[in-house]
C-alpha cells in the first residue's frame, strides 16, 4: 500500500515531544523524511532515536530569527526543497487577569505568535506550489478557558494567520489549516502543574469536559496532521480542525 507521505520533505517544529513527536513519527511513517526542532538537545536526541530513520533533530528557538534562517538553510542544503510544514512550537501557562506579567506575555507571544509567523514566512522560499502548511492552535482559540488569556489570545491569532494566509498564497496552491486539540494528554499539560496529584486533578477535570469522557493522546492529533499533510484532504484549506472528543462543539 502506498504510503500517504512517500517522498515528502516535512519540518516539525516542537517535535521532541507531544502532539510534535507523535506527527513526526506518523510523517516518518508515512514515508517522510521529517525535521524536527526543539530547544532542549536531550529531548531532541530522545525524540530523534525514537522516531529511528529518516529524521534530523536540529536544535532552535522559533522565536529567534537567526535559528529559522539556520534551520532553513540547513533544510536548503540537506534536502532542497520543504514539501510539509507544521508549526507547532508553542507553549502557555496560567495566570488569571490581574497577576498576568510583561515576560509571560512577551514569552507566550514570542513563541506563539512571532515563532509561528515566521517559521511559515521563512518557509516560503523552499516550498514548492502545492504544499501544506498546518498551524498548531487550540480548542482555546474559541472558549474562554479561566485564567489561560495570553495563551488563549496566541492561539486566536493563530487560527487568523490560517484565514489570511489562505487568500496570500492561493496563487501558489498552498493549503493552510490549523489542527486544534482538545485535552490531550503532553507533557506541556503535566508542566502547568507542579505535583502528581494536582496533575491527576488536573486530568480529571479536562475528562470531564469531554463529550468522550477523557483526555485524547497524542497520535489521535498525529492522525489528523496526516490527513491535512497529504493528498487526502487536496480540497480543504483555511479550516480548523477540532480534535478534541467533542469538548469545544457541543
Amino acid at each position: 500500500m502506498t504510503r500517504k507521505l512517500e517522498g515528502k520533505i516535512a519540518l516539525v517544529t516542537g517535535g521532541s515531544t507531544g502532539i510534535g513527536l507523535a506527527t513526526a513519527q506518523r510523517f516518518a511513517n508515512e514515508g517522510a523524511f521529517v525535521f524536527i526542532t526543539g530547544r532542549r538537545q536531550a529531548e531532541l536526541d530522545k525524540a530523534g532515536a525514537l522516531i529511528g530513520g529518516n529524521v534530523t533533530a536540529v536544535r532552535a528557538d522559533v522565536s529567534n530569527l537567526k535559528d529559522l534562517d539556520e534551520l532553513y538553510e540547513q533544510i536548503k542544503n540537506e534536502k532542497g526543497r520543504l514539501d510539509v510544514l507544521l508549526a507547532n512550537a508553542g507553549g502557555g501557562s496560567f495566570a488569571p487577569l490581574g497577576s498576568i506579567t510583561e515576560a509571560e506575555y512577551d514569552r507566550t507571544f514570542n513563541t506563539n505568535v512571532k515563532g509561528v509567523l515566521f517559521t511559515v514566512q521563512k518557509a516560503l522560499p523552499l516550498m514548492p506550489d502545492g504544499g501544506s502548511i498546518i498551524l498548531t492552535a487550540s480548542i482555546v482559540s474559541i472558549k474562554g478557558t479561566p485564567a489561560f488569556s495570553v495563551y488563549s489570545a496566541t492561539k486566536a491569532a493563530v487560527r487568523s494567520f490560517a484565514r489570511v494566509w489562505t487568500n496570500d498564497l492561493k496563487d501558489r496552491q498552498i493549503r493552510v489549516n490549523v489542527l486544534s486539540p482538545g485535552p490531550i494528554e503532553t507533557p506541556g499539560v503535566d508542566g502547568l502543574v507542579q505535583n502528581a496529584e494536582d496533575r491527576r486533578a488536573l486530568y480529571s477535570q479536562l475528562a470531564a469536559s469531554v463529550p468522550l469522557g477523557r483526555v485524547g493522546q497524542p497520535d489521535e492529533v498525529a492522525k489528523a496532521a496526516v490527513f491535512l499533510a497529504s493528498g487526502d484532504s487536496s480540497y480543504v484549506a483555511g479550516i480548523e480542525l477540532f480534535v478534541d472528543g467533542g469538548a469545544a462543539q457541543v
